[in-house]
């Protein structure tokens, strides 16, 4: 069931001000204050329904899961504008007042209003993991496990690049939503995802291969349920993820201050996220901390991998969450 808090005069990175934020959350499990709280961080199209009936990430998340809900209270917040949460105040919004940061402090209000100082976990992939970066820098002490998946500190030059380009046809197409999303499940998957799953097979009935009708699925689908100020605004905290930007120091000196276990999981065939880049964060880490892991999603399915891979996910995190 979708809970809200309102929040007011919130101050966002750029020194503007928004009146009224109305940030809409679900819980799953024990109640909020009766076990050890993790906090899922939904990607970019994501929602706070992370398991049950229509839950997003059931293989990870529900009874006898690996976050498992008879251990665990869940708690999920909708990124405020994302539309899940049907508030019409959070649409009207520019949609590039919020940056990461802002969504981040925004989450730490929400926090305070619940009455919560402390979590057992912070996951979360995609932009929902570098969500999780921010959360973990402005406030060092509160998470035990800080668990970005298939994710980063910021946003790479590569990622802008998509970014930029996603946001050209959000702002330039005639069907905005479903060309958006036609171009998002490249950088999503990979060729040889494709070659698996498609192997150049004709669709007589369309008239079209395989791999046309399915990316015009996808974009149909995208376009029926997410809307065109969600997807801008989503698209430009993705480009916008930094947890030094504005603050003294380089990347290590701040990332130290974290008092977290650091759990990093890349997948090996990310093009967006990419391996690499987590190498390089965790080799980075290593100089200022010594509780930081760095594990690694085999799998050809690329970025997407961290919603498809859930038994390879599930023996990653096997040891931070199990039953006590």
């Amino acid at each position: 069931m979708l809970q809200k808090i309102n929040i007011s005069n919130f101050a966002t990175e750029k020194g503007g001000y928004v009146d009224k934020v109305t940030l809409t959350y679900e819980v799953f499990g024990p109640s909020l204050g009766q076990a050890p709280i993790v906090l899922v961080n939904h990607a970019l199209t994501g929602n706070s329904t992370v398991c049950g009936d229509n839950g997003w990430w059931n293989g990870m998340i529900g009874e006898g899961r690996c976050i498992d809900t008879e251990v665990y209270s869940v708690l999920s917040f909708n990124i405020p504008g994302n539309g899940y949460d049907g508030v019409e105040g959070n649409l009207i919004q520019e949609y590039d007042v919020f940056n990461a940061r802002d969504i981040a402090a925004i989450f730490l209000k929400g926090l305070e209003q619940l009455r919560i100082t402390e979590l057992y976990a912070v996951i979360g992939g995609s932009v929902g993991g570098g969500i999780a970066w921010e959360l973990a820098a402005l406030k060092p002490t509160l998470i035990q496990h800080l668990i970005p998946i298939a994710t980063d500190w910021k946003s790479t030059d590569w990622l802008k690049a998509n970014c930029l380009v996603q946001e050209q046809i959000l702002l330039n197409s005639t069907n905005p939503v479903h060309d958006a999303r036609l171009h998002a499940m490249l950088m999503y998957r990979t060729p040889e995802s494709f070659k698996l799953k498609f192997n150049r097979t004709f669709n007589k009935d369309e008239n079209m291969f395989n791999i046309e009708s399915w990316l015009f699925h996808h974009g149909k689908k995208l376009n029926e349920r997410f809307t065109l100020s969600a997807y801008k605004e989503l698209n430009y905290i993705l480009a916008n993820i930094d947890i030094t930007e504005g603050r003294e120091g380089r990347f290590p000196e701040i990332a130290g201050t974290i008092q977290s276990e650091i759990h990093i999981i890349s997948v090996n065939s990310d093009v967006f996220f990419t391996e690499n880049e987590d190498k390089i964060t965790y080799q980075e880490l290593k100089k200022v901390k010594q509780n930081v892991t760095h594990q690694v999603i085999d799998s050809v399915h690329g970025h997407d991998a961290f919603l498809i891979e859930f038994e390879q996910l599930s023996e990653l995190l096997k040891e931070v969450f199990k039953r006590n």
